[in-house]
Order: C-alpha cells, then sequence, then structure tokens
C-alpha cells in the first residue's frame, strides 16, 4: 500500500511537468492550429539560461522568474519573426519551420553550454517530507508550483481583460477583430506564454532528469500525451490529462512486468494512439461542427 501511494504520489509531480507542456502545447495550437514540435527544445533552452544565471551568482528564485521573463519575450519574438509572416502558409511550411526551430534550439545550446550533463539545483531539497519515504520535498514543490500556475492562469484567462481577448482571438479571431481585439497580438502573447510555461516545465524536471540538450524529449511526448487525451482545444483537460499520463505510466511501470521502467514512454504513446482511435477530439474536446 505505501508503494502504491508513492507511486501515484510521485506521478502526481511528474505529472504535474506534463501538464505545463501539455498546456503550453495547447496555447499555441488554439492560436495558430498547429502542434510546436519545438516545445521541448525551447523549454531546454530557457533551463539552460536559468542555469547560466545561477552560475553566474543569482539567487534561484531571481534566475526562476528571470527566466520566465526571458522566455516569454523570446516567444513573442519567435512568433512575429517566424510564424507571423507564415500566417497563411501550408502545413508542412508549419511543420518544417518547427523541426528547424528543434534542430537550432539543440544545437545552439549545445554549442554554447555543450553536451555535457550537469546538475541543477533545487529550492526545495531532494529529502523525504515530513521524515516519510512516500514523497520528496522537491516533488511536493513540483506539484505545489504547477497548481499555482495553473490557478494563476484560471484567473488570468477568466477575470482579465486581456485573457478574455486570448479567448476570443483563439475561438473566433473574425467575431474578435469586429469587436477591436488585435488577434495578431493575442497570437504572440499566446506565443509568449506557452514559452514562459514550458520554461517552468524544465526548471522544475531538470533537477530530475539532470540537464542536457535532449532532456525535454521525453517530456515533450509525455506532453503530446496529455494534451490528446485531455483534447487540444481543451486547456483544462490538458492539464487533466498531463496529471492523468503520470499517474498511470508511474503504476504501469511499477506494476505491469511487460512495461517495466524502461518502456513507460510506450505508455504515453499508446494512450495517444488509444485516444485517437476512439475520441479523436480528446476525452475533454468537443466536436467541432461546421454549418454549410
Amino acid at each position: 500500500m505505501e508503494l502504491f501511494a508513492h507511486q501515484i504520489l510521485s506521478g502526481l509531480a511528474t505529472g504535474g511537468i506534463y501538464a505545463c507542456m501539455a498546456l503550453a502545447i495547447v496555447m499555441i495550437y488554439q492560436a495558430i492550429h498547429h502542434l510546436n514540435f519545438a516545445q521541448g527544445e525551447m523549454a531546454m533552452f530557457s533551463t539552460f539560461i536559468a542555469w547560466q544565471l545561477i552560475e553566474w551568482g543569482f539567487p534561484y528564485w531571481i534566475a526562476f522568474f528571470l527566466t520566465i521573463a526571458i522566455s516569454f519575450v523570446g516567444g513573442v519574438v519567435i512568433e512575429r519573426t517566424v510564424f507571423k509572416p507564415l500566417h497563411r502558409a501550408p502545413v508542412l511550411a508549419h511543420i518544417v519551420a518547427f523541426i528547424a526551430l528543434f534542430a537550432i534550439f539543440n544545437s545552439l545550446a549545445g554549442f554554447i553550454w555543450d553536451f555535457t550533463i550537469k546538475s541543477f539545483p533545487t529550492p526545495f531539497g531532494q529529502q523525504s517530507l515530513f521524515g516519510s519515504g512516500l514523497i520528496s520535498a522537491h516533488d511536493t514543490g513540483m506539484i505545489v508550483v504547477t497548481l499555482v500556475l495553473l490557478g494563476l492562469l484560471f484567473l488570468f484567462f477568466r477575470h482579465t481583460r486581456i485573457g478574455l481577448a486570448m479567448r476570443a482571438a483563439a475561438s473566433n479571431p473574425d467575431s474578435a477583430r469586429l469587436v477591436g481585439v488585435r488577434v495578431g497580438w493575442m497570437i504572440a502573447l499566446g506565443w509568449g506564454m506557452a514559452a514562459a510555461i514550458g520554461a517552468v516545465a524544465g526548471m522544475l524536471i531538470a533537477p530530475v532528469v539532470f540537464l542536457e540538450p535532449n532532456m525535454m524529449l521525453a517530456i515533450l511526448i509525455y506532453g503530446f500525451a496529455g494534451a490528446v487525451v485531455g483534447g487540444l482545444i481543451s486547456p483544462g483537460g490538458a492539464v487533466i490529462g498531463g496529471f492523468a499520463v503520470g499517474v498511470v505510466e508511474n503504476l504501469a511501470g511499477t506494476y505491469v512486468p511487460v512495461v517495466g521502467q524502461e518502456m513507460k514512454l510506450t505508455i504515453a504513446l499508446a494512450l495517444i494512439v488509444a485516444v485517437l482511435m476512439f475520441k479523436p477530439t480528446g476525452l475533454f474536446g468537443a466536436r467541432l461542427v461546421t454549418r454549410v
């Protein structure tokens, strides 16, 4: 029973990271209706920036929030310079641009910081919480930071004018333009927020998986799984899907002999295929109806 509880709590901790990645993926998907295959590399590059700031002597939390700000600006710049000109381009052009960004960020991180594995600090510590072995202080910190972030995003999208404008621009850009919403800049803000959310995910998971240019590849796949399971047009569903993927892959890796710890990534891929087969819009996604 203690092992089961430990796997649930550990799954919630890593699921929070998947939820952040899934949310970032959904935010960009709602803006441009394409999946950002470079989302993980953007998060990795932001994490390297945080590591460099800490190496230069910045306190952890100052480096944390400064990295979020830098990532936000970087996301806006990428949208304005790369994807705004591709607004009416074919789908293949967007895919090529995403793959190019993936390669650029991965290679640039290796060029600047090299490909050796680095340790990333945690402000929470790695000791067991309350003296028990159920959950570590860092895992608890990941859950708390993720929930606080998600709560702030919920308040932003429900109770601020900019948040409501971003929702309107994502759901019906033509109608949003008619009421004065600057849809282009709302899309850019969505990119900035997605980059900032990805940076949080990278900084929280780096103490667990260690810092190196390929650290976010598996995390991105888990994020895609959470987004697909919850629904690519449902931010709340993506969050729930991320937490669910974290718990399911942890339990499967522990209790299903065929899976084991080495094949946990297979669970994420299997969830993607299963959901797309039986409910292509995701568990919380709405079916789109077009009037003719």
